[in-house]
């Protein structure tokens, strides 16, 4: 098997969904958000405030293709890592793809008291989770192999959802 990763809108459970994801298949974690931040010294959103997006998709660049080039693991992406052509090529060609896709109406509900997340950060978060939606729903469709609804159902229940596909693939043997 090759790496696994995930890919969705901030608030879709890539990191949450992958921690766990990693547990049941004994493979090490990554989270490209944090290894990210562990590169600048600092927070995203204070790079991102600094320095200005283009410069953070560059660094995210780099962090991606680092995380991919080693080991099997299952890797969580930051939520706009599909926004560069060349980071869906790399990610589509370094494991099997995982869309986690949730609804803006759902990711609101999830993400509504959340002060973290930098392109929320605006007047109307609800209507910016809409257009982040439409951006980037295609692009995450191109990179993925697999789309998996999340919806509301718990972290167990989405890991099943993903190793039941995996297993239908023939990625993973059957349990």
């Amino acid at each position: 098997m090759r790496s696994l990763v995930l890919v969705g809108l901030p608030g879709s459970g890539k990191s949450t969904v992958g921690r766990s994801l990693a547990r049941r298949l004994n493979l090490p974690f990554s989270d490209s958000d944090h290894a990210i931040e562990q590169r600048l010294g600092c927070s995203i959103r204070e790079f991102f405030e600094r320095e200005g997006e283009a410069r953070f998709r560059d660094i995210e660049q780099q962090v991606l293709a680092d995380l991919v080039s080693g080991d099997r693991r299952v890797l969580a992406t930051g939520g706009g890592a599909v926004l560069r052509e060349a980071n869906r090529t790399l990610l589509r060609g370094a494991g099997h793809v995982l869309y986690l896709r949730s609804t803006p109406e759902e990711l609101w509900r999830r993400l509504r008291h959340d002060t973290q997340r930098p392109l929320l950060q605006v007047i109307d978060p609800q209507a910016r989770l809409r257009e982040l939606y439409e951006q980037r729903d295609p692009l995450y469709r191109e990179t993925a192999h697999f789309v998996v609804e999340t919806g509301r159902p718990s972290v167990p229940t989405l890991v099943n959802m993903v190793l039941m596909q995996l297993e239908l693939a023939g990625i993973l043997p059957t349990s």
